[in-house]
This record gives C-alpha cells, sequence and structure tokens, in this order.
C-alpha cells in the first residue's frame, strides 16, 4: 500500500505548460516528448511514480521564496515575513499523463548564517530554482552565486533550472522591461528558464509549479527509458556471449572426444 497521499483533482497535468518566455525557455516544444507520451500511455515509465523528486529552492534574504512555495502549495500569503531558519520543505504530489508524480519543494535560508546549513541539503536535486525580487537589481546579481553555490552538490548536466523574479506585483512596467531583459541574458548564460511571478496576486505562480513539474517528470522518464534500455541491450549482450561460449565449449569437447 503507497504511503503516498492521492493527487488533489487541481493538481492533474494533461499536457505539457507552455513556457513564459521562449528566449530563455528549456524547452519551447508545445507537447512531451513522443517517447514520454507513448511509455505513459503503454505504463513504461518504471519506477518514476514511486520516486520523490528534489527541488531546492535558493535566494537572497526577503527575495521570497517561502511566500512563493506557500502561495502554490497552500494557496496563501502571509504579509508578516519571517526568515526561515536552515531549511523547510513541501510535498506536492502531482498526476503527470496518468502517472503519479512527487516533488519536495526544499526552501532554504537566504541569510549568509545560515548558509552552511542549507547547503547540506542541496545534494540530489533534480531541479533547482533560483529566486530574485524584480525590484532588486542586486538579487538578481547574486543569483550566480547561488546558482555556483548550489552546483558544488550536484551534477550540472542532470539539473534542471530556473530562473525567477518575484514581487512582480511592486515593480513599474519600465523597471520590470528593464530588469526582465537583464534577467532572460542571465537565464541564457545559465541555460536556465525565466519566469516572472507574485506571490501577493497569485500571477504566473500556478503555471510555474506545474511547468517544473512537467519538466522533471519529462526527464524523470527519459531517464528511465535510457536505463531500461541499456538493460535490455546488456541482457542480448550477454545471453549472446553465453550462447557462443556454450557453442565452442561444445566444440572443443567433440573434438577432443574424437581424438
Amino acid at each position: 500500500m503507497s504511503i503516498l497521499p492521492p493527487v488533489r483533482k487541481d493538481r492533474i497535468i494533461s499536457q505539457l505548460p507552455q513556457c513564459f518566455n521562449k528566449g530563455a525557455a528549456l524547452n519551447t516544444e508545445d507537447e512531451f516528448h513522443g517517447k514520454v507520451k507513448t511509455a505513459c500511455q503503454q505504463q513504461r515509465t518504471g519506477t518514476v511514480g514511486f520516486k520523490i523528486s528534489k527541488v531546492i529552492v535558493v535566494g537572497d534574504l526577503a527575495v521570497g521564496k517561502t511566500c512563493l512555495i506557500n502561495r502554490f502549495c497552500k494557496d496563501v500569503f502571509d504579509k508578516n515575513y519571517k526568515a526561515t531558519i536552515g531549511v523547510d520543505f513541501e510535498m506536492e504530489r502531482f498526476e503527470v499523463l496518468g502517472v503519479p508524480f512527487s516533488l519536495q519543494l526544499w526552501d532554504t535560508a537566504g541569510q549568509e548564517r545560515f548558509k552552511c546549513i542549507a547547503s547540506t541539503y542541496y545534494r540530489g536535486a533534480q531541479a533547482v530554482i533560483i529566486v530574485f525580487d524584480l525590484t532588486d537589481v542586486a538579487s538578481l546579481e547574486h543569483t550566480r552565486q547561488w546558482l555556483e553555490d548550489a552546483m558544488k552538490e550536484n551534477d550540472p548536466t542532470s539539473v534542471l533550472l530556473f530562473l525567477v523574479g518575484t514581487k512582480k506585483d511592486l515593480s513599474s512596467p519600465a523597471q520590470y522591461t528593464l530588469i526582465e531583459q537583464d534577467a532572460i541574458k542571465l537565464a541564457d548564460q545559465m541555460k536556465a528558464e525565466y519566469w516572472a511571478v507574485s506571490a501577493l496576486s497569485g500571477e504566473n505562480v500556478r503555471e510555474f509549479f506545474f511547468r517544473v513539474a512537467s519538466l522533471t517528470f519529462e526527464a524523470n522518464v527519459l531517464a528511465e527509458l535510457e536505463k531500461s534500455g541499456a538493460r535490455r541491450i546488456g541482457e542480448v549482450v550477454q545471453i549472446n556471449s553465453d550462447s557462443n561460449n556454450m557453442h565452442a565449449t561444445s566444440k572443443k569437447k567433440q573434438t577432443k572426444c574424437c581424438q
């Protein structure tokens, strides 16, 4: 019996959520990868439905990391800001193309004195969300260091990166346009996907986390298919190898017998 909670009706994903800006996206396709759709239809997703994928959320103090997570997970916005001490996490269950999928969202402290504590939880992340404040240019500049810190504990080739600007509701149109241009350039350099959200109003929050869940799910299924394909190839090679050895042994025995 599964110990994981059931999937809520508002966490069902049947189509690939679209990116926020095609100029800074990890995937500009309109649909899930064909192999992924086929695997889900044929129920060949292996252990993906039983795994919990780790997502870490990093960024400067007071950029809105906790508010962003709480808006999505609890649909609340707390105006009374309290700094995260060390780390905290929320579990979210999804159903993607009919397959259950779990994300563990790790909310890490932005204060310098808690950095060492938080960094111990970075390892094993499948996605990294680097958060900055759209009204604070310095917080965008600091995202490079946050990325560097996160990548010390992870394999850069197997982690999905997201650069997220918060407090969109507080940014004037002119201010937003300027910082967005810099953010898109930085996201391109980082090989990250850019999003702008507002935890206060909820703008783009649900769409963003659905996108994170979908791309992480797709990466997991493709990795599972690659592993299962490698196992099948390995099995064929092993069988052929054994068969050849048996044939060779038989010939040797026959020759020896005739002598």
